[in-house]
């Protein structure tokens, strides 16, 4: 609400110096346009430029509920389009430097190898590992049933490397936990029996992050991050990519796209004799 008041000062600044006096219900498109096309001359970024957008379309939404004005005039107000940047991937080497860095003489040890080896290998976001099944997992033939946002389910390869791991956690350590009624068929259990949370994966993965010496932001998200950036750089089919993230548009998952060319530039920049220097 801070943030929204702010940026509706902006406007009300703008309408000062412009010397325009108006109500909520007097205000038209044309002046939000010019107002937006102000804050470019300021040199204000796109992205501010899109939230202060948004805070003007919160106000006439409010304005509308509440009977002050009877039309949104920001319904047609364009945001700028936004470059969609992806955060730090992790190489397979860094992944590896991390899994190096579990502690396997701890029950916990072994289950948290097999929850990065399976987040990295099936590219799930956190709340579908916390969630996956017991009932949901066909490793003889290779897959995982996932359920994703919206409660969609996607059929998702696994390789043999977590399917090893995954066997190993289950035949060795789970067996040996107490389950809470209620979670028998969750795969990834704590020490007492209970579903894991994103929290305590967020947590342990930070902590060997940094044991692992490696300066980047790493989340859980990241290693579905570099299971996808992995699998375009290698020349897999987008199609097949977004099937396996699960994502609903395309234009979600063409966002790899973008580093591709960036990793292919680098390339090139790096090998080609003509662009050495």
């Amino acid at each position: 609400m801070d943030a929204y008041l702010h940026d509706l000062d902006k406007f009300i600044q703008w309408m000062q110096s412009s010397h325009m006096y108006r109500t909520p219900s007097e205000i038209k498109l044309g002046d939000l346009r010019r107002f937006i096309k102000w804050l470019g001359e300021l040199g204000m970024g796109d992205a501010s430029q899109a939230r202060i957008i948004s805070g003007l379309r919160s106000f006439f939404k409010f304005c509308l509920i509440e009977n002050i004005v009877s039309h949104d005039p920001s319904v047609l107000l364009e945001s700028p389009k936004l470059r969609k940047s992806l955060p730090d991937t992790l190489s397979f080497e860094e992944i590896e430097q991390i899994i190096a860095e579990i502690d396997l003489s701890k029950p916990e040890g072994g289950r948290n190898k097999a929850i990065i080896e399976t987040m990295y290998s099936c590219g799930l976001r956190v709340t579908e590992l916390v969630n996956l099944k017991i009932s949901n997992l066909y490793l003889d033939v290779g897959f995982v049933r996932v359920i994703g946002k919206g409660d969609k389910e996607r059929l998702v390869p696994i390789g043999s490397s977590a399917i090893k791991y995954i066997n190993i956690y289950r035949q060795s350590i789970r067996i040996h936990i107490p389950v809470k009624k209620g979670f028998e068929d969750i795969l990834f259990l704590n020490r007492r029996g209970g579903k894991l949370t994103r929290v305590m994966v967020f947590l342990f993965i930070k902590g060997l992050v940094k044991k692992a010496g490696i300066r980047k932001n790493i989340s859980p998200h990241t290693f579905r991050h570099s299971f996808a950036t992995h699998l375009v750089e290698g020349g897999a089919d987008l199609r097949a990519v977004q099937e396996m993230l699960g994502h609903e548009s395309i234009t979600t998952t063409e966002i790899y796209t973008h580093l591709d060319r960036e990793y292919l530039r680098e390339t090139l920049h790096r090998y080609h004799p003509a662009f050495r220097g």
